[in-house]
This record gives structure tokens, C-alpha cells and sequence, in this order.
């Protein structure tokens, strides 16, 4: 590759005099730079920024006073400044942003050298062609990780600094007649290790990045809204046959239809239904508000792998047995345009509730008027909502009893110790994304200013898709707090106990609780049911010792078995039983 016209010869001079400590120094500091990036990455846009403007400037000057300088030597200076200067004049750069240049710095660095490598006569050449081809290989990853987050920026770029700042450290120490010297002899295995590791690594990450992209669910056409779509709620626009992880003896079809967001904002909402392939006549409905899979538009459990475990239905072909048509929303913003009510009561119910109405309009589906809300963690918030809004908002859907599996009900109680929970820090991240989307007094600012960015990130991501493994380290890698401030007070705090499902509920109510979940504390749940008691309500409360938040509703967990039995009374018209 030719080299850039000749440098200043002023300049010349003053890289040529500069002592070798001062090369030293500035290889150290891109080591040091390099070492933060890729074991603390988890920092602010800015102190990002700031690392890598530093990185690119520290190896830019030692490649410009090494001795002797590398072939291409002034490409790598000239990309390094150019990218050094472009990130700090850019108005607002974005991770985005920032992973465009420094995946364009890094594919530079590894052509580069690749092409030194070929070069006749060069030495060690198969060295530097491996190098150079991991140089392009985190470059490319930068660019096209289907999910770009700091985590990939600073480990990419990270790896690349420290390993070329080494090089150029060792370089710098060495004594001025050191090319006098014989060169002392290395192993072999030391000479190809080094280098065989960098391919390694940066292949790994290639495929993993592969992989997550094939994983990544993306929402297809049947999702989204017609031009002009009906304006009543629980209008059916589409339906299709849907195969996935239906039982033997079912038949099962998607649905988009038409439903409101909080304050009545009109939407489209899907969902899946499931009913007997010969059920002998009208079925009654368990209309399903499923579990936190995320607050993505990929996250519906319809796009899943698993659409009915990974919301926590695990007794679907029980409920088929059983002769009732399943009707399970994915709620607003997941599958369609978001945002995604995510523990916003009124939306999520009223998708509910029109995910009802709008299964009475497929062909081949015989239902009667009595339907049974079932919610686990999320969808029993789901639920207890439902059964609040049913009588002014959906009359014409006669609900006969409302189950709440370890409902996030007291919500406060619940955001408010997310920073105890194992990987708490994704569903704190989904609370605020919800919140600041749906109440325009709810920022960021509730969360600490270094933890804004992966929060942000975190939002993205299903728990359901492989890219979480992502958020999962970030999210125990994080050394402080979620939250710069008690998320109980303030903006938040007020629109957290606004959605607290706290009003009169004209349906029998049943609510599970597993007596060792470390993410709905029974604590949490015992006051939420203390509070209904004694304002007037009723509630049948059953607590399950020793089953966890998910192994509550797992097909062997009791509570399984009396919420089936409970909701054949339901049917039935039995009388409930009131345990305040």
C-alpha cells in the first residue's frame, strides 16, 4: 500500500528527537485505556466516548514516534486522527455513532496490515496477516452486531488497543542499540499463541453475533396496522393458522385486532388463539395475559420460539383438556408499534379484554359469554386490571372470576427493591422504558447517570432471545444501584401507586402466592391483600410454601391444580370463597 505524501520535516524532527519515554507513556496509557474498556465498559456515553477519543489519540502519537515506524505507519496515524477528531466535534453521538468509526478504524488497522503481510520479504509475515485479519474481524463486529451495545464497542476496540499498545510498549522500552543486538530466542508456542488467540476470540465473537441475529425475533407483516383500521375497540383485522407448540387435539390461529392504549389512544394488539379441535359445542374462554417476555416490539410471545412458556403458560394442554378456548394476548407494543404498557394497568387490560371480543369473530370458533382471566407476575397485574376494567370499559365480556398468579401488584414495593434481585436491573430498565414512553412527566433522570445507557439497551432486549445473556451480565456486572433516587417518590413514584390495581373488582378473585419468590416477595403480596381487605373487598388468597415466581405455575405445582378447580366453580357459578 503507498504511503501519504512525506510529513513536514519540521515535524519529522520533533518525532525523531522525542524521547523513548515519552513513546512509552503513551502506549501504557492506550494499555490502561484499552484494560478500562474492556473490564468496565458499563459507564456513561461520555466517559465512553472519552476512552476511545483518548485510545485513538494515544496510539496515533506512538505509531507516529516509534522507531523504526511500520509500513503504513502515517494510514494508521492519519485514520486515527481523522477518528479521534470526528468523534469529538460530532453534536451527539450516539453508540451507534460510535460504533461506525471505531469498526472503520479497526477494518482499516487489519487491511493495513494485512497487506504489509504480503509484502515480500516481511518478516514474520503470517503473523501479522493473522493480526490483521482479527483487526478486521472485530472491526466487522463493531459494524454489524445485531444488537450494537457498549458491552460490544468497548470490548472490540478494547481488545485491539491493548494488544497493538503492548506491541508498541515493548517496542518503546527497548535500548537504543537494540537493533545491534541479536535477537534473543522465544519458543515457538510463545511466537503463535499470541496471535492464534486474537483469531480465536475474534471469530468467537463473529459467530455469536451470527447467531444472535438468526435468534433475534422481528415482527413480519402480519403485524402491522391496516391504513384505516375500524376505531371500535376488539375489531378483528387478520387472523392465520398458527402451528407453533399447539397440543394434539387443538387448533390454533394468530390475530391482530384493534384495541386503546391508557387514555383511550387507539392501537392494534395481537394475540393467539387456541381452541378444542371438537369441543361438541361453545366453549368458555381463559383469556391469558401472559408474563414479562420484555418491552420490545419482538417480544411477543407469538414471534417466540415457546409463545406460551415464555410468558409462563406451561398447562396449555391442560386448559384444551378441559374443553375452554384459550384466548392470550401479546399485549400493545409487543409484535405491534409500541410503546408497550409494560405494568400500566389500563392498557394492559384493555388489550385483554378486545382480545376477547375480537376471537368471537373467527370462523371456526363457537365461544359462550363466560370468560376466566388468568395472569402470571406481569399478566396478574394484567389481571387484576382486567377485572377492575371490565364493566365500564367491556360490558358485552362477562368476566366470572379473575385469577392473579404472584401478581406484581404492589408495585412500589416491588420497583423499589429490583436493585436486590438477581439481574433486577432488566426488569427495572423495562419499568422505566414503559413509564417515560406512556407519562411525559417520568424521565431518565430517576435513573443514575451512568447506568442511563445500558439501561436504555437492556429495554431492548426479550428475555426470551439469547442477546439477554447480554443484559444479564451488564446487569450483575453493574458495581452500583439502577436508580439515583428512591423510584417511589417523585414522578414515578406517584404513577407507580396510580397503577396499583386498587379498585373494586365485581368478579371473584383468586390470588397465588409462592411463599419462596424472590421477585414478588410474599411480604410484598401480603400487603397488598391486607389493604384490600380492609377496604371492603374480597379476595380468595392461597400461599404456596416453597414454590419460587416461576415454579408456582409449573404443571406439577399445586397451585395448578387449584386454580383449575377454581375456575370449574367459576364456571359452575359456584359461590367463592373469601379468606379476608
Amino acid at each position: 500500500m503507498p504511503e501519504p505524501g512525506p510529513l513536514p520535516a519540521s515535524l519529522a524532527r520533533v518525532w525523531s528527537r522525542a524521547p523513548r519515554w515519552v513513546a512509552a507513556s503513551l502506549a501504557s496509557l492506550g494499555v490502561l485505556v484499552g484494560v478500562l474498556l474492556v473490564l468496565h465498559p458499563f459507564t456513561s456515553l461520555a466517559v465512553l466516548l472519552l476512552l476511545v477519543v483518548v485510545g485513538l489519540l494515544a496510539d496515533a502519537l506512538t505509531t507516529a514516534l516509534a522507531a523504526p515506524r511500520p509500513s503504513g505507519w502515517a494510514l494508521r496515524v492519519t485514520s486515527r486522527l481523522a477518528a479521534a477528531v470526528a468523534l469529538a466535534a460530532w453534536p451527539a453521538p450516539s453508540v451507534r455513532v460510535l460504533a461506525v468509526v471505531v469498526g472503520g478504524v479497526l477494518v482499516v488497522d487489519g487491511v493495513t496490515d494485512v497487506l504489509r503481510a504480503v509484502r515480500p520479504g516481511q518478516p514474520a509475515g503470517w503473523h501479522l496477516a493473522v493480526h490483521g485479519l482479527a483487526t478486521v474481524l472485530l472491526g466487522l463486529v463493531a459494524l454489524a452486531w445485531p444488537d450494537v451495545t457498549v458491552v460490544v464497542v468497548a470490548v472490540a476496540f478494547g481488545a485491539a488497543t491493548v494488544v497493538l499498545s503492548a506491541r508498541q510498549l515493548r517496542g518503546a522500552r527497548q535500548p537504543e542499540n537494540a537493533a545491534r543486538r541479536p535477537p534473543r530466542p522465544r519458543p515457538a508456542w510463545r511466537r503463535h499463541a499470541g496471535v492464534v488467540a486474537e483469531l480465536v476470540g475474534a471469530l468467537a465473537l463473529v459467530l455469536l453475533g451470527a447467531a444472535l441475529a438468526r435468534a433475534t425475533p422481528v415482527p413480519d407483516a402480519f403485524y402491522a396496522a391496516p391504513a384505516r383500521p375500524p376505531a371500535a375497540p376488539g375489531a378483528l383485522l387478520r387472523a392465520e393458522p398458527f402451528v407453533r407448540d399447539v397440543p394434539d387435539g387443538a387448533r390454533a390461529w394468530r390475530i391482530l385486532y384493534t384495541t386503546t392504549r391508557d387514555e383511550g389512544v387507539p392501537a392494534v394488539a395481537s394475540a393467539i388463539v387456541v381452541t378444542p379441535e371438537r369441543p361438541g359445542g361453545p366453549t368458555p374462554v381463559v383469556a391469558w395475559a401472559h408474563g414479562t417476555t420484555g418491552a420490545a416490539e419482538g417480544c411477543a410471545p407469538s414471534l417466540l420460539d415457546d409463545p406460551f412458556e415464555a410468558g409462563a403458560l406451561f398447562v396449555l394442554d391442560r386448559v384444551v383438556a378441559e374443553g375452554w378456548t384459550l384466548v392470550a394476548t401479546d399485549y400493545t407494543g409487543l409484535g405491534t408499534a409500541g410503546p408497550h404498557p409494560y405494568l400500566i394497568g389500563q392498557g394492559e387490560a384493555r388489550s385483554v379484554l378486545d382480545s376477547v371480543r375480537a376471537a368471537r369473530a373467527l370462523d371456526g370458533v363457537r365461544l359462550t359469554g363466560d370468560t376466566v382471566v388468568w395472569g402470571h407476575s406481569q399478566g396478574g397485574h394484567a389481571a387484576l386490571w382486567t377485572g377492575q376494567l371490565a364493566p365500564a370499559y367491556a360490558p358485552d365480556v362477562p368476566l366470572v372470576g379473575v385469577a392473579a398468579l404472584a401478581p406484581a401488584a404492589n408495585l412500589p414495593a416491588l420497583v423499589e427493591r429490583l436493585d436486590d434481585v438477581r439481574a433486577g436491573g432488566i426488569f427495572a430498565s423495562y419499568v422505566i422504558s414503559a413509564y417515560s414512553a406512556a407519562y411525559p412527566d417520568v424521565d431518565a433522570s430517576v435513573v443514575r447517570p451512568t447506568a442511563r445507557l445500558v439501561v436504555q439497551e437492556m429495554a431492548g432486549r426479550c428475555l426470551g432471545e439469547p442477546g439477554v445473556l447480554v443484559s444479564v451480565v451488564t446487569a450483575l456486572a453493574l458495581d452500583r444501584d439502577v436508580w439515583h433516587r428512591d423510584p417511589t417518590t417523585g414522578a414515578l413514584g406517584a404513577r407507580l401507586r396510580e397503577n396499583v390495581p386498587a379498585g373494586p373488582s365485581g368478579v371473584p378473585l383468586l390470588v397465588a402466592q409462592g411463599g419462596a419468590d424472590s421477585l414478588v416477595l410474599p411480604a410484598g403480596q401480603d400487603e397488598w391483600v391486607a389493604a384490600r381487605c380492609s377496604s371492603g373487598g374480597s379476595v380468595d388468597y392461597r400461599t404456596y410454601p416453597g414454590r419460587g415466581h416461576v415454579e408456582l405455575v409449573e404443571a406439577g405445582s399445586p397451585a395448578v391444580t387449584e386454580l383449575v378447580a377454581w375456575t370449574h366453580d367459576r364456571l359452575a357459578g359456584a359461590s367463592p370463597r373469601d379468606t379476608c
